[in-house]
């Protein structure tokens, strides 16, 4: 190996030198895996809407069966990667890190509990997929091929584990979508039921983001923050309100910009291509000047 081969490795060797975009994780500490999550993800898409997804074969008589096996291996595969993200955030020592199964599978089981709520929300964003879309021939067609669905899919999942204070795999989760779908849903937005976009490609909501019930959206909108405040080390201010609050039944068509804490009332329609900054009243509709 020549000299200058050499040098180049021990500067990329140099941990100090790039703590910053370096991780070193204790020995026999998990790390999170992407290829697992997305096995869990498919697995909960199977558990939540099944015959679509997973085993064709199931029907009304084979569904407990089914279900009960999914459930199992979600279980032990989520808590291994809860185990994961939290031994990750804390990078804790060995003996630590142990102590963290019994949250994890704690955390896991409680997130298996909130199924049942996640499934109900999602179905109404598939109704309401449905109903905005006059190409959309049957829910079937808009589980399997809508970009919406995938992204809320995930969206709502990653959600529910971030209410646990699970750390990490929610964003990566929703971040899967993102890659998938070009839709960027932060996990900690909230969001309510009847939520649909349309097209999708270019949707961008915030953290802080809050959105009402019966919402819909199309291709490129943001829902984004103005200019973060600083704090006296000229650091950005975490966890503030820093998004949009959309009210019930409210429009937003494509490539409109909703910036900063204001407020969109309910029933209010925004044209496309529109940039908005301040509160838009209940009913309004904004368009472009001719």
């Amino acid at each position: 190996m020549n000299k200058k081969l050499l040098e180049t490795i021990k500067i990329l060797s140099d941990f100090e030198g790039f703590r910053d975009v370096c991780h070193q994780q204790n020995e026999n500490n998990p790390m999170p895996s992407v290829e697992v999550l997305n096995e869990i993800v498919q697995l909960i898409r199977s558990i939540l809407f099944p015959g679509y997804f997973g085993n064709a074969d199931v029907n009304s008589k084979t569904m407990l069966y089914h279900i009960g096996v999914n459930i199992d291996k979600l279980q032990t595969l989520l808590t291994s990667q809860i185990k994961a993200g939290m031994c990750f955030e804390t990078n804790s020592a060995s003996a630590t890190c142990s102590e963290i199964d019994k949250i994890s599978k704690e955390k896991a089981g409680s997130f298996v509990s909130e199924l049942p709520n996640i499934r109900k929300k999602l179905h109404t964003d598939v109704v309401a997929a449905y109903n905005g879309d006059p190409a959309a021939k049957s829910f079937g067609e808009v589980i399997f091929c809508y970009p919406s669905i995938r992204a809320i899919s995930n969206y709502r999942i990653a959600n529910a584990l971030l209410k646990l204070n699970v750390p990490l795999i929610p964003r990566i989760i929703t971040e899967m979508a993102h890659s998938e779908t070009g839709i960027d849903i932060h996990p900690g937005a909230t969001i309510g039921d009847f939520f649909t976009i349309d097209h999708g490609t270019g949707v961008v909501i915030g953290e802080t983001a809050i959105i009402g019930h019966n919402v819909k959206m199309y291709q490129g909108v943001t829902l984004g923050a103005k200019s973060f405040p600083l704090d006296a080390n000229g650091n950005p201010i975490k966890g503030i309100q820093r998004h949009p609050n959309i009210g019930n039944n409210v429009i937003i068509y494509s490539n409109s910009t909703i910036l900063g804490t204001i407020k969109v009332g309910d029933n209010a329609v925004i044209g496309g291509n529109i940039w908005v900054d301040t509160d838009v009243p209940e009913g309004a509709k904004l368009v472009q000047r001719k």
